[in-house]
């Protein structure tokens, strides 16, 4: 018998497919000869269900979706969406730059699905290095609805794309009482799910002073009786402060910075982060009013809601009381003072961290060139760099903060991102991105002679 031809490895094989990954998909599709598949373990595209709230908007503009700042023509844009919906002229009347969380949840959905490229129900296990092949093997299960195995498979890819997300993170003083199922200790990316509970509680608290935490109080406070909230709102940063919002400011989420921060030596880098605290753990303006609004509203009688908004605060404890109700204990930094909180329930909205690739990519471990903080370096095409010996790329989204700085995890960049990442993998400018994209300069620019250009910042020679 004639031995069935041999399928060729994949130019690009994704692992997950969250908004960044399918940002990538969306772009690589229609590329003449670009052969990709992106595996996803989930068996339906859900994008941040529990934080879904009504009425609940977009901090960035809908222009921020998948394909729209590189290629607005794509089929794959927001817009071409509704379009698809027949929903254009409402939203054209609606006037919203900044649309319904829950509508940006159904595009994404109706990306993830349309796309061939996407696979969902699709696990991967291990990932390898084939020098016979000169391509990755990837192994991964197939999963049926209910998470049950369906199957194994190998595929061959000569680049991969890790898009894995971030999971919810529990600070370590909470941790024993949030996997304990019977006080109520959940992370903010279960509140829908446990809204009812929560809401039947006595007292509630909010650990975190970003988005999500903001967006919990003020749905709570909307749904508690007045006069009796029992609600406190606890972060560590030292105030309830609002997200940097001005146009100029946001220019540190434009490729310029994102390049300018790359050419930073790691130390500054590391020193750079926690500094710009504001510009993706702050609130927006309006919620914060929205709040202060519905805390105004609640004291026209004279009397003051019975919430309490505290910051500079750190939890440093968790136990349960004879009663069954949650102590946590606290320290105020700016005080240097302790004390306790009592409660009945807490929702904590204490963000979420970088999904670790060790075991994915345990095999390729000693081909990965890392920092001095032991994380893996991270070139300005978005690569993983790697001991020569492996010829193919791999590809990170939303793992290198440490490298790409603050906009990593931002959605209006997703779409330059994987710009690059194609016209890397094709070696040309298939997509052609601007040279520059921000009135703002940063650093100094290229060595110049002494006499200069008159109004150009330029590094001196020697």
């Amino acid at each position: 018998m004639t031995p069935a031809p041999r399928t060729p490895p994949l130019d690009l094989l994704g692992v997950g497919a969250g908004p960044f990954n399918l940002s990538l998909a969306a772009l690589a599709d229609g590329v003449p000869g670009l052969r990709t598949a992106f595996h996803e373990q989930r068996t339906a595209f859900h994008w941040h269900p529990g934080l879904l709230i009504e009425g609940a908007t977009l901090q960035v503009p809908f222009l921020a979706d998948l394909v729209s700042l590189v290629e607005p023509t794509s089929p794959w844009c927001y817009l071409n969406y509704l379009k698809t919906r027949r929903r254009l002229f409402p939203f054209y009347f609606a006037e919203r730059f900044h649309i319904h969380r829950s509508e940006f949840d159904n595009y994404l959905r109706w990306v993830s699905t349309e796309l061939p490229s996407t696979h969902f129900g699709h696990r991967v296990d291990a990932i390898a290095w084939d020098a016979g092949e000169g391509a990755f093997a990837v192994d991964f299960t197939r999963l049926g609805p209910d998470g049950e195995t369906l199957g194994d498979g190998l595929a061959h890819a000569r680049h991969l794309a890790l898009g894995v997300g971030t999971a919810p993170y529990v600070p370590e003083p909470l941790r024993a009482l949030a996997a304990d199922p019977v006080p109520l200790v959940l992370h903010s990316a279960d509140y829908l799910a446990q809204r009812d509970r929560l809401l039947a509680a006595r007292h509630i608290t909010v650990v975190g002073a970003g988005q999500s935490g903001a967006e919990v109080l003020l749905d709570l406070l909307r749904l508690r009786p007045e006069g009796a909230e029992g609600l406190t709102w606890l972060a560590r940063t030292p105030a309830f402060a609002p997200m940097e919002y001005s146009k100029i400011g946001l220019e540190q989420f434009t490729p310029d910075y994102t390049r300018y921060f790359h050419g930073l030596p790691q130390a500054t880098r590391d020193r750079l982060l926690p500094s710009q605290w504001q510009l993706y753990k702050g609130v927006s303006g309006d919620t914060l009013g929205d709040i202060h609004d519905e805390l105004y509203r609640r004291s026209l009688g004279g009397d003051w809601p019975d919430v309490t908004l505290t910051p500079g605060i750190e939890v440093t404890g968790a136990s349960l009381t004879d009663g069954g109700r949650i102590r946590l204990a606290v320290e105020h930094g700016q005080q240097e003072a302790r004390g306790s909180l009592t409660t009945d329930a807490v929702v904590l909205a204490t963000g979420y961290r970088e999904r670790p690739l060790d075991t994915l990519l345990a095999s390729l471990d000693p081909y990965i060139v890392r920092d001095g903080a032991g994380r893996p370096q991270v070139d300005e095409s978005q690569r993983l760099v790697l001991a020569p010996e492996i010829e193919g790329s791999v590809f990170v989204q939303n793992a290198e903060r440490h490298t790409h700085g603050v906009g990593t995890p931002d959605l209006g960049l997703a779409a330059w991102r994987s710009a690059v990442i194609v016209n890397t993998l094709t070696g040309k400018e298939t997509y052609p991105l601007p040279d520059r994209t921000a009135f703002t300069t940063f650093g100094l620019g290229a060595t110049e002679d002494r006499g200069g250009v008159p109004g150009r910042l330029a590094k001196e020679r020697g």
